[in-house]
């Protein structure tokens, strides 16, 4: 079941690069169309949720997001979209 989601999720991936003509960066930094879902989750390391209190109120951020990490969760579409924006 495991390597089900995770071929389906690489797919979906790839099939959205390819849709909009988009790329993220490999291993070598050169531009693909073709990632696998590992090397995406490599490059999600680092983002970060932050909840800081002011006047008693919680605001949540995202912190360590760039261009590429906003990419990925943008391509994977809307179910991811709602947990980081």
């Amino acid at each position: 079941m495991r390597l089900m989601v995770y071929s389906v999720a690489e797919w979906k991936l790839r099939e959205k690069l390819k849709e909009t003509g988009e790329t993220v960066p490999n291993q070598v930094k050169k531009q693909t169309q073709k990632p696998t879902l590992k090397w995406a989750f490599v490059l999600m390391r680092g983002i970060t949720e932050v909840k800081v209190e002011v006047d008693s109120k919680v605001i949540t951020k995202i912190a360590n997001m760039d261009e590429v990490k906003s990419k990925i969760i943008r391509l994977m579409g809307e179910n991811c979209e709602k947990y980081y924006f």
